[in-house]
């Protein structure tokens, strides 16, 4: 393995939650207020400080040399945002909070957010900077739902950014780079109710050839596929949705929960086999009550433009030999485009392909290889948080917006206090 691939690292210390990065900060700290969070940004020095997050990044994107400054000891923000009707028309949010908390009083408003991934245990601010997202063609990144962002930048000076302002598009999503995010205000809907089923045995010609209809079949669909034949259909429903049925495609429906990924038990998975229950406890594939141990696994993952959807997991099954030694299992997500600069999704319909690796990094080194050299010419953009192997030039040639985002790093960090390795790497100091 090389060094300056966005994967692996060795050593010991403190890591993420997959533990392949070893982080190698000088130490950490938990300030009680954001007055006390701008005196740590004013009194470092280049690489000083960096947000942290729950760590359930895979790549070393939250990593630093300097400071680790948690967000967990600032008051907790979790406020309606009222409207001229005086109805809740968003919600402002701290960034370190995690879905797991926010979403219940959401909900206690009678709203909801729109989007969640598949862990509730993930920070709202580290979602967002990684463009973390659910699925749906009608559902962006969580990012795409801030409506304004506020962070404490390279002098130690607190901003607002909100839609209208020069470079917002810009800010939402990025990687941590920009300054540290303690506040959100993000849009919210109608709260509803989901049913989750699993449709087990899809043909994998029935799933390339209808990929947009199967992805089409409820609010949000994941496809489960270890390679090979057949896969599996995650389908969370609007509870009175119409929704496009399955029965007439080989899949049938499974008659007992099941995880995600075949053999493992499906205690911390949340409810499936129809039983309805509000959204936060629905859309997210696993349960908040359970706090995920260390993962035994590594992840990659790719979006593609719709229309190649089907092309790539025509290519990826072409490596299956090659793959499924150290592959657990591909999940396949359709992701709405967006206007986030950074976003793997911007400005395009999107297919993801993530694949759960078992921990294996010198293996998952090779896999993610020909993963790349099998669907890279399809433009396929690597998720940030993720294990990927590109080289920073083609990266930069996958976003339109790349130069844009450059400027933004010399306006509000042009000291370089919350550059890191991959900061660094992908977007070099002039």
């Amino acid at each position: 393995m090389t060094t300056d691939r966005c994967c692996v690292m060795s050593g010991s210390g403190p890591s993420n939650w997959g533990g392949n990065v070893v982080f190698g900060m000088a130490g950490a700290v938990s300030p009680g207020s954001v007055e006390e969070v701008a005196r740590i940004v004013r009194d470092a020095g280049r690489g000083g400080v960096r947000a942290a997050g729950t760590g359930h990044s895979f790549s070393p994107v939250g990593d630093t040399e300097g400071l680790m400054v948690s967000l967990r000891e600032l008051p907790r923000v979790c406020e309606p945002v009222v409207g001229d009707r005086d109805d809740v028309v968003g919600a402002r949010i701290g960034g370190g909070l995690t879905y797991g908390e926010i979403c219940p009083a959401i909900d206690g408003w009678g709203r909801a957010l729109p989007v969640l991934g598949s862990l509730p245990h993930i920070s709202f601010g580290g979602g967002c900077a990684t463009a973390t997202h659910g699925s749906g063609w009608g559902n962006g990144c969580v990012a795409a739902g801030v409506d304004e962002v506020m962070m404490v930048v390279g002098d130690g000076s607190l901003v607002r950014v909100g839609h209208g302002d020069p470079g917002f598009d810009g800010t939402v999503v990025s990687l941590g780079a920009l300054g540290v995010a303690v506040e959100f205000i993000v849009q919210v809907v109608e709260s509803f109710q989901v049913e989750q089923f699993v449709f087990e045995g899809l043909p994998f010609p029935v799933l390339t050839e209808r990929l947009e209809e199967v992805l089409g079949a409820g609010y949000s669909v994941s496809v489960f596929w270890p390679l090979g034949p057949v896969a599996d259909v995650w389908v969370k429903r609007k509870a009175g949705d119409e929704w496009w049925d399955l029965s007439g495609t080989g899949a049938v429906p499974a008659r007992a929960h099941r995880h995600p990924v075949a053999g493992l038990p499906a205690v911390n998975c949340t409810p499936q086999l129809g039983l309805c229950g509000p959204w936060f406890e629905r859309l997210p594939h696993f349960r908040a009550e359970f706090a995920p141990a260390t993962g035994h696994e590594i992840q990659s993952e790719y979006l593609v433009a719709a229309a190649d959807g089907a092309r790539a997991l025509e290519a990826v099954a072409r490596i299956e030999t090659d793959l499924a030694p150290v592959l657990q299992t591909v999940e396949v997500r359709s992701v709405a485009g967006d206007r986030c600069w950074l976003s793997p999704a911007f400005g395009r319909d999107s297919v993801a392909l993530h694949f759960t690796w078992l921990p294996d990094p010198g293996a998952v080194d090779a896999a993610v290889n020909r993963v790349e050299e099998a669907i890279g010419p399809m433009r396929a953009r690597p998720h940030w948080g993720k294990v990927f192997g590109m080289d920073p030039a083609t990266v930069a040639d996958l976003y339109p917006r790349w130069d844009d985002f450059r400027g933004l790093l010399d306006e509000y960090d042009p000291e370089g206090k919350f550059r890191n390795a991959m900061i660094d790497r992908f977007f070099p100091a002039a």
